[in-house]
């Protein structure tokens, strides 16, 4: 009788061929996935506000009829209606959402990702005046067209 070939072993180095291609493809992906993590978490405690140049700013502290509320409301409720006072200054503006009445700035438009207050000539041209919200993560980043009321 012959002698008979010996069988090959290729199963294990297929498979382990596999699992080098799957740990370089997946390494970097769950290593930008947990930066990115790790940026907003890091990001949303450094979070600061400056209002644009470009454009008029909410004057500090106006005048209101409208009672003001016991806390401030979180920047991202702002939406498209609401009615807003800056208790800040000029260069730091805190604003307050507020029932709209006379002396308040009425948010026209909210422009989400963007810093440029001079979006608000083009977007909303009745705005009187601008806010923005410059965060460390841009996506974050927002422009509140204004318009005195």
């Amino acid at each position: 009788m012959p002698p008979v070939a010996p069988v090959k072993k290729t199963g294990g180095k297929v498979a382990l061929i596999i699992t080098l291609v799957l740990l370089l493809v997946l390494c970097p992906c769950l290593g930008l996935a947990g930066w990115a993590v790790w940026r907003v978490a890091d990001a949303s405690g450094d979070a600061t506000r400056t209002p644009a140049t470009s454009a008029p700013v909410v004057p500090p502290a106006l005048p209101s009829d409208a009672p003001p509320s016991a806390a401030p409301t979180p920047d991202d409720e702002f939406a498209k209606g609401d009615c807003v006072v800056n208790d800040g200054t000029e260069d730091d503006a805190e604003l307050r959402k507020v029932p709209c009445g006379p002396n308040t700035y009425q948010v026209l438009l909210r422009i989400p990702a963007t810093t440029d207050g001079d979006r608000c000539e083009t977007l909303a041209p009745q705005a009187t005046a601008n806010y923005v919200h410059d965060n460390s993560v841009d996506l974050f980043d927002y422009v509140l067209c204004l318009k005195k009321r």
